[in-house]
């Protein structure tokens, strides 16, 4: 059996366009109504039979591993002769039917903005869409009250307009949509005045939504239902909210945990204290024990923020920037240079690089 492939005269990694294409040249050239004779009618039989195998992708690639089988069976296999129907009559479809004027309605898409403290523990939104609602007054029936399609009289129903065209194999039946009814096969004689006969109109609703705990900026949370209303009281489509969290002044975030810097005086640092921080859910008590060094990270647990996938929460991470005076007092300065002297410590001098104080605090929040 010859190879498909040469048959169409196309390549092993032709797209289905260009298979296409070759058999539907190959097809003008070997019809027998155009070729009469008796190799041009097996040719013919060749190029078909090729065309029906690699037309469909599966047994293309049945046949690409090896299986040289046959047409496929079932319908598929007179792929080939609606391609013909095609080339010579301009690509005329058979019709299934009127179709139907309920469509899925629109998907729409929102941003809605929340602050850090409330992707804490999730919160509550009540968002006004501004989107398609079915009519109230015809209850998505198109029609004025009292009254409902009546059927096409062009069509009868059919939605469909069946027509005769002689062609080269005779006498062929062609069919396009109505284009009095559109296809619909129905009629809106009298179409409601309040949505125009769309069974829909324009409003504002609202909508109440949960938002998790745990979302980040880019979370699109789905709502299916709750978008646009179909045409003719078609079902609604779904609503997609765009999560964006909004910067806060003192604390940011990292994945599941809260970050923040505090400012601790020079004593407090060499004393060691108790610091009360204002965290967004509550007060939180951090232990600073003496000599404690700018750049270290206090780390207070589950007090960040709750995992959108999963049970518990992050951390709250705290940088210890330590504070040195800058204005000291007569007695103060005094008190300063005797512990000095008595601390003895040495002279300043050059030691390893160190990088700034932000900079170590942000490679020991990253990890």
């Amino acid at each position: 059996m010859a190879d498909h492939y040469e048959v169409l005269g196309v390549s092993r990694d032709a797209t289905p366009d260009e298979i296409k294409k070759a058999y539907r040249r190959l097809a003008r050239e070997l019809h027998p109504d155009v070729n009469p004779g008796a190799e041009a009618s097996e040719r013919f039989k060749s190029v078909t039979h090729a065309y029906d195998v690699l037309s469909d992708a599966k047994q293309r690639q049945q046949y690409d591993l090896g299986d040289q089988g046959g047409f496929g069976g079932g319908a598929q296999g007179f792929g080939g002769f609606g391609d013909i129907f095609e080339t010579f009559f301009g690509g005329a479809q058979q019709t299934r039917g009127p179709r139907s004027r309920r469509e899925r309605g629109q998907d729409a898409l929102i941003r809605v903005e929340v602050g850090l403290d409330e992707v804490i523990f999730g919160t509550h939104r009540d968002i006004e869409v501004d989107t398609a609602v079915v009519c109230q007054t015809c209850n998505g029936s198109c029609c004025q009250p009292g009254t409902s399609p009546v059927t096409c009289d062009i069509c009868g129903g059919s939605g469909s307009i069946q027509r005769a065209v002689r062609s080269l194999l005779g006498n062929v039946m062609t069919s396009s949509p109505c284009g009095t009814c559109r296809g619909y096969g129905t009629v809106i004689a009298t179409p409601c005045v309040t949505c125009q006969g769309q069974g829909r109109v324009r409003a504002r609703r609202t909508v109440p939504v949960d938002i998790p705990a745990g979302v980040d900026t880019g979370v699109r949370l789905q709502m299916p239902g709750s978008g646009e209303s179909g045409p003719a009281g078609g079902p609604n489509g779904d609503l997609y909210l765009e999560i964006k969290v909004k910067n806060h002044d003192v604390f940011s975030r990292n994945g599941d945990d809260l970050l923040a810097t505090l400012a601790v005086s020079m004593t407090d640092a060499i004393l060691g204290t108790t610091a009360k921080i204002e965290a967004l859910d509550g007060d939180v008590e951090v232990e600073i024990k003496p000599g404690l060094q700018s750049g270290e990270i206090l780390t207070v647990k589950d007090r960040g923020v709750s995992k959108l996938r999963g049970s518990g929460r992050g951390d709250l991470r705290v940088g210890v920037q330590v504070v040195t005076p800058t204005k000291l007092s007569t007695k103060e300065r005094d008190l300063v240079q005797q512990f000095a002297a008595s601390k003895k410590a040495p002279a300043p001098e050059l030691s390893h690089f160190q990088q700034g104080l932000f900079a170590r605090l942000r490679d020991k929040f990253l990890g």
